[in-house]
């Protein structure tokens, strides 16, 4: 029997892939709905707050371990510009529901596309076509989506690929969002460590500052946002977007988040883009038990930024790729 093996499994009525390390005695499920992880077992618990059953993950609410693309988190007022056209994603909606958030993917069914398993890892391949014009209001363009789990020695890894399968340019970049409970220990006393030279600088509702405003140097930031070097989380709320991620010579960033009551340590990396992390507290299920560190192409409503105009433009027939995951520090 080999090291590392893949299985499948249920919750209610959705299909499961299950990642298996039997050496470590480490799991990953991931549901078909979403391609959501739900779990990650390592060292006798599960370090991943996703959810707990198919109640929670068929609506999505919360976005647990959400892929999400072709945008991530906010797109302000729900209306952008793309190659001189303007779009709204809610058309009729009005108020306080214009709240376009987090891309069109977390609640589709993706397809198994692959699967292997053998000594060094397993892995299993989840592709979508869901993205396609008509398919969603203001957005009438054609991605093909896929995204690969593979778990190793070192930890879980994602790489996915967008494949613009349309006509135009279409405006499009990724972001993760997983949600980790290192421990029942308040997130107060946990540490974390953020090696970012800037934060993002928004408004109220977290859109980010227009133009240069935006890009805050951790020198001039409030304190209680400067994560450069590991320290408490105490009470600091966090929804807040770092970038200029200091890179390690293997060439990944790496976010770290530790209990220091039982030295679980995880490390969330990523070869580009920015960070952001959430402490959960406007979380609808066990607020402030968990912290999001959400790895992203770009800062959220980049499809209203110029300064992110060149890394959200995919031409037709180009694919763009990105890789995160997360690692078992010992």
């Amino acid at each position: 029997m080999s090291r590392f093996s893949v299985t499948r499994s249920t919750l209610g009525a959705q299909e499961l892939v299950i990642l298996a390390d039997t050496h470590e005695g480490r799991e990953v499920r991931i549901a078909r709905r979403g391609a959501t992880v739900l779990s990650i077992r390592s060292g006798g618990r599960n370090i991943a707050d996703g959810f707990r059953d198919e109640a929670e993950l068929v609506p999505h609410k919360g976005s647990r371990f959400a892929i999400m693309t072709p945008f991530a988190n906010r797109v302000n007022d729900s209306r952008y510009t793309f190659d001189g056209k303007s779009y709204d994603l809610q058309p009729g909606v009005v108020g306080k529901d214009r709240a376009s958030r987090h891309g069109f993917l977390r609640g589709e069914l993706f397809d198994i596309d692959g699967e292997q398993e053998g000594e060094g890892a397993a892995s299993v391949t989840f592709t979508t076509q869901a993205i396609r014009p008509d398919a969603h209001p203001g957005y009438p363009f054609a991605l093909d989506f896929r995204v690969t789990f593979t778990l190793d020695k070192n930890g879980l890894t994602l790489e996915t690929v967008t494949h613009n399968v349309g006509d135009h340019a279409a405006p499009t970049f990724f972001g993760w969002h997983p949600y980790f409970r290192l421990s029942d220990n308040p997130i107060e006393g946990w540490e974390l460590h953020v090696p970012a030279a800037q934060v993002v600088a928004t408004d109220a509702d977290f859109i980010p500052l227009p133009g240069k405003a935006a890009w805050t140097s951790l020198d001039q930031a409030d304190t209680s946002l400067d994560f450069r070097k590991p320290r408490l989380i105490g009470t600091t709320e966090l929804n807040h977007t770092y970038a200029s991620l200091h890179v390690d010579a293997d060439g990944k960033a790496r976010t770290r988040l530790r209990d220091p009551s039982t030295g679980t340590t995880i490390a969330l990396w990523q070869k580009a883009g920015v960070m952001l992390a959430f402490t959960s507290d406007t979380a609808e299920r066990d607020a402030r038990k968990s912290v999001a560190l959400e790895p992203m192409e770009c800062i959220p409503d980049a499809f209203n930024r110029e300064d992110c105009a060149t890394a959200i433009h995919l031409e037709p027939g180009a694919e763009r790729r990105f890789a995160c995951g997360v690692e078992f520090v010992a």
